[in-house]
């Protein structure tokens, strides 16, 4: 059985939060998120997360994934380590597992990176595996001392290293693969006899080391995989990185990003070959946008589904679907519901919200269209408003198939205006309107002679 152990107990201080640490999100996911979905890519059959700071928080928004949380009770409010936390989860490993430790706050980890180090530590016949990274700049890290052989002597401090250890550029990730027996064995060893009175994790490794089990290191091959947040610094930083990663992944499936730099795009967004993706769009959630797609301007696309051949400009839309070939935009907003259909029109300032468009349509400009069913061939002219809300409820207003309605009109709500239906514009459009006619609804325009001067408000110069 192949078992990780995830730390994620930290408080996380630094970010100066309310937030626990490994909640906060890059790209549209927790750090934690990550560190799960690379874990059940690599077939790590159960995830042992321990909790502590904010564990209300972290196990509410996992409560349907296969997890066993477990706490990391604080005592005279010191957490007591990483080797504590791990104590806490020992329980439910079997001495013949393997056991991965990682932690909650590096989400760059992926699984390629675990199934190598699984590999790694079974083929090489160790008992525990320290995964480590060489890095330019080492300050900070424990450095990695290796026997003749390869394999690990021991991992000292930097707090406690000498000159020669310090020049040392191999460092440990603090993630580990274990036998599960062999950890279990250890961890019944380690104390806190230390200045900070806690128990290390890499105490185990030393354990095991003086008697005679056999430690290895994994070169990790990117070193960015093993990078922690601690403070906001450090999770714009994850964030750029993964941000790199999307795009990378995205332009070699063949999607241009103009400026790859400046356009936002989260880790589920799928898009299609040939689509352009200009400065400046942000795509978020499961948003799916099809092949040969053009998007520009400060485009926002949340949740949404976007056919082939589509033509977006400075545009929001939020959890709708959008058919293949139609035009959006400038400056539009599709609100929750919206469900349109091929080659539609939906120009300059108009808004739709819950609403279903047929084939063909077209709202080009300065148009409200709010809880309607509107066929195929359709016109909203310039100005039409749907009045969908009498205060109290809201109502849906039918529009069959090459329906017309004119310029600056308002259809109230529940109505239902029959195909081939022509509403002259400016009316106020409130009784139902039959297949094929006229519905004229508006004052008659009468012009009165001279009323100006008869009220003596003409300026004589």
């Amino acid at each position: 059985m192949n078992i990780a152990i995830i730390l994620a107990a930290g408080e996380g201080s630094r970010m100066k939060s309310n937030t626990p640490k490994v909640l906060h999100k890059i790209c549209g996911k927790s750090l934690l998120t990550y560190v799960m979905i690379a874990c059940r890519k690599a077939k790590i059959n159960k995830n042992i997360v321990i909790v502590g700071h904010g564990k209300e928080k972290i196990m509410d928004i996992y409560k349907d994934d296969t997890v066993s949380f477990k706490e990391q009770p604080i005592y005279d409010g010191a957490p007591y380590g990483t080797g504590f936390a791990v104590m806490q989860g020992i329980d439910e490993v079997p001495d013949d597992s393997i056991v991965t430790i990682l932690c909650g706050d590096t989400p760059l980890i992926t699984d390629n990176t675990i199934n190598e180090l699984m590999t790694y530590h079974k083929d090489g016949n160790f008992s525990a595996t320290v995964v480590t990274a060489t890095l330019e700049d080492a300050t900070g890290y424990g450095r990695i001392v290796r026997k003749e052989s390869g394999n690990i002597l021991k991992i000292v401090e930097q707090k406690d290293a000498d000159d020669e250890e310090l020049q040392i550029k191999e460092v440990n990730s603090g993630m580990y693969c274990y036998n599960g027996g062999a950890l279990k064995y250890a961890l019944r060893k380690i104390d806190n006899n230390n200045s900070q009175k806690e128990y290390y994790l890499t105490d185990v490794i030393s354990i095991l080391n003086d008697e005679g089990y056999k430690v290895g290191a994994y070169n990790i091959k990117d070193s960015n995989e093993i990078y922690g947040v601690n403070t906001r610094i450090q999770l714009s930083e994850c964030e750029a990185e993964m941000r790199k990663r999307i795009n990378n992944k995205l332009m070699l499936e063949g999607v241009t990003l103009v400026d790859p730099n400046s356009s936002y795009i989260e880790d589920d967004v799928s898009i299609g070959r040939d689509t352009i993706i200009y400065p400046g769009v942000t795509l978020e959630g499961t948003t799916t946008i099809g092949e040969n797609c053009s998007i520009k301007g400060t485009t926002r696309i949340v949740n949404s589904n976007i056919g082939n051949s589509v033509y977006i400009e400075s545009t929001l839309i939020e959890e709708s679907t959008i058919g293949d070939k139609c035009h959006i935009g400038p400056f539009a907003h599709l609100r929750p519901n919206c469900k349109l259909g091929k080659n539609i029109k939906i120009g300059n300032f108009v808004e739709v919200k819950n609403s279903t468009l047929g084939d063909n349509t077209k709202a080009s400009h300065l148009s409200y269209v709010g809880d309607a069913d509107i066929g195929s061939n359709v016109n909203i002219g310039c100005g039409v408003v749907f009045v969908n809300y009498n205060g109290r409820e809201k109502f849906r207003s039918i529009i069959d198939d090459n329906a017309f309605i004119g310029s600056n009109s308002n259809v109230v709500a529940p109505i239902h205006i029959s195909e081939w239906g022509y509403i002259a514009a400016g009316s106020t459009i409130t009784d139902d309107v039959g297949e094929g006619e006229l519905s004229i609804a508006r004052a008659r325009q009468v012009n009165k002679t001279g009323w100006v001067e008869e009220k003596g408000l003409k300026k004589h110069k």
